[in-house]
């Protein structure tokens, strides 16, 4: 039935975006024409949180260890938004599209079910 997700990130620069998922974070890709790239993600899972506030979505990279991807992506001049910071579930931090968009990092703590 369902056999995957499509996620989309609305940006002001998506052509620059585009450029930082696949030479920055190398992340496979295909062209479905005029340069408009399609690019593969990790294994990925979905939570459903609660909200007495407006409903949103949000999207967060997972990672084993948070201070060897920053400081892998620091030596590819990735801006990181925030430092990071221990949430009890995990240790979260966020990074700067070039597009001027965030994007969460965090390296979960609690069991992760995209492997299942």
């Amino acid at each position: 039935m369902i056999n995957g997700a499509h996620v989309i990130i609305y940006s002001r620069d998506a052509e620059a975006d585009r450029t930082f998922l696949r030479d920055v974070l190398g992340y496979p890709h295909v062209d479905t024409g005029g340069g408009w790239l399609i690019f593969k993600l990790p294994p990925a899972e979905v939570a459903v949180h609660p909200t007495d506030g407006a409903e949103k979505h949000e999207l967060y990279l997972m990672c084993d260890n948070l201070e060897e991807t920053i400081t892998e992506l620091t030596g590819k001049d990735v801006e990181f938004v925030r430092p990071a910071e221990d949430q009890g579930w995990g240790i979260l931090t966020a990074i700067r599209l070039p597009g001027g968009g965030e994007l969460g990092l965090y390296q979960p703590r609690h069991q992760t079910a995209h492997n299942l």
